[in-house]
């Protein structure tokens, strides 16, 4: 009830300080039980051939919403719709670190996805999530230690480097005191996937908006349901976009097919 009553009494000067920091991994994991799918994810060190090239193909997991993370927030689904139309000028970083030695490439494209916990490798964790993602092009010579780290396929978690936007604060509690903040828990702890760790703190922090400021390679985070899904020779993904028309290029390809064919 202290930390109930601490939280509700600072609660604008909290949220002033969330917003002021950048947020990022702290190393700390909350579920030490975790059970991961191994099958579901791409196995990139049975691929030894990956070494010898110039460039990979990466698709990594940064964030994933619905889950209580070790810093007290729950990332609520839409949390990154605005800033991934906005923020074109995204990097993946090694650990966090903003610095020229530290970038592991600049060629990416970040994208939403709704999944399940499941289909990403996570046995343990029930139900949907919505994944940020990022689809990046590595080069061996800008950061050759990561660049092998993630051919010889040791990369297993991810983090994002975000600015808070929008959040509200969720207490589980009946006194009248905290109202607003019960009704903020009834709203969202049905969303949250590790319920149980949420009950047994209380309170948690639903983050309902935030501002992506960067992805990073980490070797724990404060969200370890963020892995990397694909590590391939960019040539063999450059084949592949050759050879196979996207979908928009066959629904135009089949309407012009039709229009042919009532102009016959």
């Amino acid at each position: 009830m202290d930390i109930f009553k601490h939280l509700k009494d600072n609660k604008d000067a909290l949220i002033a300080e969330k917003k002021f920091k950048v947020k990022q991994a702290d190393a700390v994991v909350l579920v030490d039980n975790l059970t991961i799918d191994n099958a579901l994810v791409n196995k990139a060190e049975n691929n030894t051939d990956l070494l010898s090239k110039d460039e990979l193909n990466i698709k990594v997991v940064i964030n994933t919403t619905n889950i209580l993370d070790s810093h007290g927030d729950v990332h609520i689904k839409g949390i990154w719709n605005k800033s991934v139309k906005e923020q074109k000028n995204l990097y993946l970083l090694q650990e966090h670190k903003m610095t020229f030695d530290k970038i592991i490439s600049d060629k990416l494209t970040a994208s939403i996805k709704n999944t399940t916990f499941k289909e990403l490798g996570f046995t343990d964790l029930k139900g949907e999530t919505q994944a940020l993602l990022f689809d990046v092009n590595i080069n061996a010579k800008r950061n050759p230690f990561m660049f092998e780290q993630y051919a010889k396929g040791y990369v297993k978690e991810h983090s994002v480097g975000m600015r808070y936007v929008n959040l509200l604060l969720c207490i589980n509690s009946e006194e009248k005191y905290y109202a607003e903040e019960k009704t903020n828990w009834d709203k969202y702890i049905s969303e949250v996937s590790n319920k149980e760790d949420a009950i047994a703190n209380g309170y948690f922090w639903a983050v309902t908006e935030a501002k992506i400021v960067e992805g990073s390679a980490v070797v724990k985070g404060s969200n370890y349901a963020t892995p990397t899904l694909s590590v391939k020779n960019i040539e063999a993904v450059d084949n592949t976009s050759k050879t196979e028309p996207s979908k928009d290029t066959q629904i135009n390809n089949n309407k012009q097919f039709f229009i042919n064919q009532l102009k016959n």
